[in-house]
């Protein structure tokens, strides 16, 4: 049978998502744990998407193969039990064969949250960005609503990216106040790597005066990645749902007090 999970995870104690030789990934250990309850099978989970070393996934979500007869209850509680803290299985369902967690899904969704004060956090290190100035969000919002739509997003795709192409639809950018920190709300139908946190760290420039919302579009229009600010850093970045057919019956986003910063 196959089966879908939808997983959160802590991206500080691991390097990425993706499985890699020295095993300190969210897939190696998932893939370890599933395998133990399968009564000590092979398991490879394929997942909706990749997550880099420090970004975090309130609903990642996988699937796998099995010839294990095992309640549903055991591929959540079960193997939670054999994970470390950082990962959690929030929900699982069984699903056809023509599911497949990447290529089924239609939409991503990322949440990006961007502490802004004088002296950074202890108690949120890791969990979000931080600048150490305020930064006008009105402008930021301004230069947000330049990238929505369907566009070559080349200036903000790392070189090292493996998409077919660069053109994606960015359906939402939705920038608010939450509990003292900016959070930026990200939904399309595909992202580019370090696509989020080569927007966030545009929008930063916006913010402090560096670049002015028209910049943004020149930007977009120069399909270059030189021409743009850095990288952002990945820590407050967050992985919050995956939008499927409804004839998956798959939640398509994270219930909004699993995402709330404590």
């Amino acid at each position: 049978m196959r089966i879908a999970l939808g997983i959160e995870y802590d991206g500080r104690a691991f390097a990425g998502w993706q499985t890699q030789p020295h095993g300190n990934t969210v897939q190696d250990r998932l893939n370890q744990a599933l395998g133990q309850i399968a009564g000590n099978r092979e398991v490879a989970t394929h997942a909706a998407g990749r997550t880099d070393a420090g970004v975090h996934a309130a609903m990642q979500v996988v699937h796998f193969d099995t010839d294990a007869t095992r309640p549903l209850n055991a591929w959540v509680r079960g193997v939670n039990a054999l994970l470390p803290s950082e990962v959690a299985v929030v929900w699982a369902r069984e699903v056809g064969d023509e599911f497949h967690a990447r290529f089924s899904a239609f939409s991503r969704s990322y949440s990006y949250f961007l502490l802004t004060h004088p002296v950074r956090s202890c108690l949120l290190a890791g969990k979000v960005g931080w600048y150490h100035q305020a930064l006008d969000a009105a402008a930021m919002r301004e230069a947000a609503a330049r990238l929505l739509g369907r566009h070559d997003f080349s200036s903000f795709r790392a070189s090292e990216c493996q998409a077919k192409s660069p053109v994606k639809d960015l359906q939402q950018l939705d920038i608010v106040e939450s509990d003292g920190l900016l959070r930026f709300d990200l939904n399309a139908d595909a992202f580019l790597h370090h696509m989020v946190r080569n927007i966030v760290g545009a929008l930063l420039y916006v913010g402090k005066g560096a670049l002015s919302p028209d910049d943004m579009q020149a930007l977009l229009a120069a399909r270059d990645r030189t021409s743009a600010p850095p990288t952002f850093m990945p820590d407050g970045l967050y992985l919050t749902g995956v939008g499927y057919p409804d004839a998956f019956a798959l939640p398509s986003r994270c219930e909004a007090a699993r995402l709330r910063l404590r």
